[in-house]
């Protein structure tokens, strides 16, 4: 069947209707099936301090000038990845330590906190701890979108319309739809759509296959989908002004009437992970505190590494 640009129009107006008709509520995180399996968190975090060590075995760590430092590798990644799980601030997390001396041995000032953010050997670790979270050995389906971060706590990224400007940071996450957990990460303190580049990007380096992705109409661009090979199924709604297919809408045009209901039906598990981000800021905050950019990333990488941790898998249908 040829697809002029009548038949697409067409189609997404039959794609409207059954939008209307058949899936008028987003699909939502599935929280009862969470507190189900919520011992596989547990098990997660007992086994953290294992994996923690682990990673952080993997890191070449170059002997620096000067005295030694306090804690070693294994112990300053634990300690940054507790300072990101409460989002207090240095100084908060400096007193709250003082509780768990005992724990860490050593006193600790809300400078060494804050140092960590910059840490080289901690950035590498946590690289490492991230992909020993994954499974990777099989081709996933997946789904992405992004959202922004606050760098101050009298502004809000829901609350701000235009959702820009110099007190905000970016994120795109990939997730696996069957675990939930985020497979890549990108960030950017321009725009969204550059940190979907990076996203993408740190797939491939890493080497993850998919079979499947769905994104946001935001990506609806011939230049995204390119991105993606023919072997990866795409769930992308074309925006109601289209003004050429070309061969890059065409497979996706011929999804659509090959099916539409599971087309949309697909496409709609897209919805996970914008509850995954409003579960992550209710959890670990939505405001950043550091100032430096690299710091910026690497608290934003931490939430994701978190993230992984406090996910259990979660049946979308």
């Amino acid at each position: 069947m040829k697809i002029t640009k009548k038949t697409a129009k067409e189609l997404i107006e039959v794609l409207d209707e059954i939008r209307r008709e058949f899936f008028k509520d987003k699909l939502q995180y599935q929280f009862r099936e969470w507190e189900r399996k919520r011992e596989k968190v547990k098990e997660k975090l007992q086994d953290l301090p294992r994996l923690v060590e682990e990673a952080a075995s993997k890191v070449r760590v170059c002997k620096e000038r000067g005295r030694d430092k306090k804690l070693n590798l294994a112990q300053r990644t634990m300690l940054f990845l507790f300072a990101r799980l409460f989002g207090k601030s240095n100084r908060d997390m400096e007193f709250m330590l003082i509780l768990l001396k005992p724990l860490f041995k050593i006193e600790i000032s809300y400078k060494t906190i804050e140092r960590l953010y910059s840490d080289e050997e901690v950035k590498a670790c946590l690289h490492n701890l991230f992909l020993l979270l994954l499974d990777s050995k099989r081709e996933l389906d997946c789904a992405g979108d992004g959202t922004g971060y606050s760098l101050t706590i009298t502004k809000n990224y829901r609350s701000n319309p235009k959702k820009r400007g110099k007190d905000f940071r970016y994120i795109f996450r990939v997730i696996d739809l069957d675990t939930g957990y985020v497979i890549g990460f990108g960030y950017s303190k321009n725009s969204e759509k550059e940190a979907f580049e990076r996203a993408i990007a740190m797939l491939k380096e890493m080497g993850i296959k998919f079979s499947s992705i769905r994104l946001d109409k935001y990506y609806s661009s011939r230049k995204v989908i390119r991105r993606f090979g023919k072997g990866i199924a795409l769930y992308l709604l074309p925006k109601r002004n289209i003004s050429r297919l070309g061969l890059e809408w065409y497979r996706i045009f011929r999804a659509i009437i090959y099916d539409p209901f599971n087309f949309l039906r697909e496409y709609f598990k897209r919805n996970l992970c914008e509850s995954y981000f409003s579960s992550d800021k209710r959890r670990f905050g939505w405001v950043i505190r550091q100032k430096r950019e690299d710091r910026i990333e690497q608290a934003l990488f931490a939430i994701t590494v978190l993230h992984n941790l406090f996910s259990v898998r979660v049946r979308v249908e």
